[in-house]
């Protein structure tokens, strides 16, 4: 028997029977990644969930085996369950224990009850990371609220529906078409093939409990500003009364650096005089404290965190716009990052496991990732904060069916025409997501749309965009059908560099490479299908693939010499059957060695002197 064999059957046998008290297996046959074995069903994905607004003391995880049923769409709560499924781990994935399919003819059902801790006091507040896609809540036999959005965190205060002593019963039911219906939904279908992969429904990102008093921080907005040294803070606070104010305390560790009271509806201006500032080599972070203050008293506290950086365009000395980080030239390099996993799908089986891509990714050279069309845990934004790792953030897309026209010359192509029900979708959730990554100062771009899918209202969504947070760039259509608009012009192509003619697009949009590469090599024993793999140039070994890629960069040192500002190789991990990743699909192989990728892109980042 082969030695990948071997381990796959220990794996299993290590999973039937080191469970056997909950009763809890992965369901199916795919390949795991090697975090899967660490899973603790009574204790998952444990980490905070929320780091950019902490209260860590007073809270609890749920997440844990549930109670699971599959009905009918028009049914009621059913009766009797079927089984348990590991929750945050999407039915249809393999973490979950379930490994099944739902339709759009389906509700799921969950069941669970829980203990609140005497900690947890006052105002009751349930959090859920994310659930794909229409959720809708009972709480001891009594309708709690509802929510649409598959990619956005959500909260209800629970405090009128506790009742006093004893278990709390926790019903929830999620609906979710995947691609029978106009929401974003990313890439999930449900006949996966190619680039498409399969479906994730239901609830994909921790739930927890929080304990907040009557009076507390709902969500804080922090925007630095290099130019005026300053770092403008507000928040939305509940349940406010006449005179309450607003302390804000930035700290360089446990040396205060400022600190402001304003009133509680006011935005603060901070200053940070000699800032340090946050870039890929030092990713400094600044601590802030944010407290409600009532009489002089605190009446509300939470932690955060903040960096003084500025994301802008600039010309160089051919008058070609660059994408300049705190006023300088740093050409952004990295991989197209799905963000998927053989065993969660969506959801990293361990914080540790999120890590480590990140972390490969730095050592591989790279000094950005493209986050594609999928959002992530707020954890693995802070995880890019600390190690200094910029991303571009894509809204994921949705209701497909316009005409894409890629080409080197960049126009042609249509919009779609979207119905006022998938425009309210698109709209409310893209909206959402920008307010709730705002704080994290790794994220630099902006991407409302990718190749035309389901791109419509180009120009107007672009300007929206960047009315929404001018703070960032805005990349209107990575790769898509080009309105010109936003400060980006990018174009895909595969799988040699090309890019977009600065002569044309460089006078008032840096010029991008969105899309590039796709170099396959798929390793027997850690591919999700042994035949039938995809990917746009396949070679046989490591050797040759590294060849190629080298070839590539050559090309691209020349590229950024005449005015590419980005550029994104396709891909860091291999995902279902695309074979196109630096990494396997169960991240066990690393098909290049990170030090010969390191040394290959160093030379990239060495065109500074093309700035005045």
């Amino acid at each position: 028997m082969k030695k990948s064999h071997l381990i796959t059957a220990a794996l299993s046998c290590m999973f039937l029977f080191g469970n056997a008290q909950t009763g809890w297996k992965p369901a199916g046959n795919k390949i795991m990644s090697p975090w899967a074995e660490k899973i603790d069903p009574a204790n998952v994905l444990p980490e905070y969930p929320r780091p950019q607004l902490s209260r860590t003391g007073n809270w609890k995880n749920l997440n844990g085996l549930w109670d699971y049923a599959i009905t009918g769409k028009d049914a009621s709560a059913p009766q009797s369950y079927e089984g348990k499924i590991l929750v945050p781990f999407a039915v249809e994935s393999a973490l979950s224990g379930v490994g099944k399919t739902l339709t759009k003819d389906n509700l799921l059902w969950y069941h669970t009850s829980f203990n609140i801790p005497s900690n947890i006091k006052n105002t009751i507040l349930l959090h859920f990371g994310a659930v794909d896609w229409k959720t809708e809540i009972w709480l001891n036999g009594q309708k709690v609220g509802s929510h649409e959005g598959g990619f956005d965190p959500f909260s209800f205060d629970i405090t009128a529906f506790v009742k006093k002593g004893g278990k709390q019963e926790l019903v929830i039911s999620v609906w979710d078409p995947t691609d029978q219906g106009p929401q974003p939904r990313g890439k999930q279908v449900m006949k996966p093939e190619g680039i498409w992969y399969t479906p994730v429904s239901g609830i994909w990102q921790t739930v927890w409990l929080e304990g907040v008093p009557k009076t507390y921080i709902a969500s804080t907005r922090q925007t630095p500003d290099l130019d005026t040294k300053t770092l403008a803070v507000s928040a939305q606070v509940e349940g406010t009364v006449a005179g309450d104010k607003l302390r804000i305390t930035a700290f360089d560790g446990k040396a205060k650096v400022a600190e402001q009271e304003v009133e509680a509806g006011e935005e603060a201006s901070l200053p940070v005089a000699n800032p340090k500032l946050w870039t890929p080599d030092a990713p400094f972070l600044y601590d802030l404290k944010v407290a409600v203050l009532r009489n002089g008293k605190v009446v509300d506290e939470v932690g955060s965190y903040f960096a003084m950086r500025k994301s802008s365009i600039g010309p160089d000395k051919e008058g070609v716009q660059r994408m300049l980080l705190n006023d300088k030239f740093v050409f952004q390099y990295g991989p197209l990052d799905q963000g998927w996993w053989p065993d969660g799908l969506y959801t990293p089986p361990t914080y540790e496991a999120m890590a480590f891509d990140i972390i490969k990714t730095k050592e591989m050279g790279f000094n950005m990732i493209r986050k594609h069309i999928k959002v992530e845990p707020a954890r693995w934004y802070y995880e890019c904060d600390k190690r200094g790792v910029l991303v571009w953030q894509d809204m994921p897309s949705g209701d497909l069916g316009n005409q894409w026209e890629p080409n080197l010359g960049l126009m042609g192509g249509t919009d779609q025409k979207r119905t006022p029900e998938s425009e309210g979708y698109y709209r409310k959730e893209w909206e959402k997501i920008m307010k709730d990554l705002h704080n994290f100062p790794s994220i630099v771009v902006w991407t409302p749309f990718n190749e035309a899918w389901g791109q419509f209202k180009t120009k107007e969504i672009a300007e929206w965009t960047k009315q929404m947070d001018s703070s960032r760039l805005v990349n209107s259509a990575s790769g898509g059908n080009h309105v010109i608009t936003g400060d980006i012009v990018d174009l895909h192509h595969y799988p040699d560099p090309r890019m977009p003619r600065p002569d044309l697009f460089g006078k008032d949009h840096a010029v991008v490479l969105g899309e590039y590469g796709g170099l396959g090599l798929p390793v027997t024993g850690h591919s999700w299908k042994e035949t039938d793999n995809w990917g746009y140039q396949s070679f046989k070994n490591a050797d040759e693939l590294f060849a190629k890629y080298a070839s590539f960069l050559d090309r691209m040192d020349e590229l950024v010499r005449k005015g590419l500002s980005a550029a994104v190789y396709t891909q860091t991990t291999d995902v279902e059957n695309e074979t196109n990743g630096l990494m396997t699909y169960d991240r066990k192989v690393i098909k290049v060695p990170v030090e010969k990728l390191k040394q290959a892109t160093d030379k990239l980042y060495t065109h500074s002197s093309v700035m005045p």
